[in-house]
């Protein structure tokens, strides 16, 4: 299985790209992990938000291949637990997707087109998070969900 996490704008906090950088080589024991950052709009100041999400929406929908099983972290997706989370992966590779992809969007979320794309929305939390924080706890989550379907002590209950 390929996972793929494609997000708005590049990783700014060092203590974060090392997290990242070490839940990725974990996750090589289970799946292939790659992240793909899609840079911030140059004049995202000077523009409406509907445009924003427009343009972001337009540049993540490039990225995304039409059998690709696209599922978009939002504020307003279903939460999960991590046994949930874990039992969801598993039912979508079952289903003989290849390639799993989530998506974070910027500042303003997504715009119509990507949500009429996506298989499927979920939310970590009814908290807000940074866009930076929300990458390394992903990525975590993500390796506990591996943990929890190969029944590694990782996950305790």
């Amino acid at each position: 299985m390929k996972i793929k996490l494609l997000q708005i704008g590049k990783t700014t906090d060092e203590f974060i790209e090392n997290g990242l950088i070490h839940y990725a080589k974990r996750l090589k024991h289970y799946a292939h992990f790659e992240i793909k950052t899609i840079p911030y709009l140059k004049n995202k100041g000077t523009i409406s938000e509907q445009l924003q999400k427009n343009a972001e929406g337009i540049k993540l929908l490039n990225d995304i291949n039409p059998k690709d099983f696209l599922i978009l972290l939002d504020d307003k997706g279903k939460q999960l637990n991590s046994n949930e989370f874990a039992l969801q992966i598993e039912k979508i590779t079952l289903a003989g997707h290849s390639t799993l992809l989530f998506a974070l969007g910027g500042a303003y979320g997504f715009s119509d087109a990507v949500y009429q794309r996506a298989n499927l929305q979920i939310s970590l939390s009814k908290l807000t998070f940074s866009h930076q924080l929300v990458r390394l706890v992903f990525a975590e989550q993500i390796y506990r969900a591996f943990t929890i379907l190969n029944h590694e002590p990782y996950h305790h209950e």
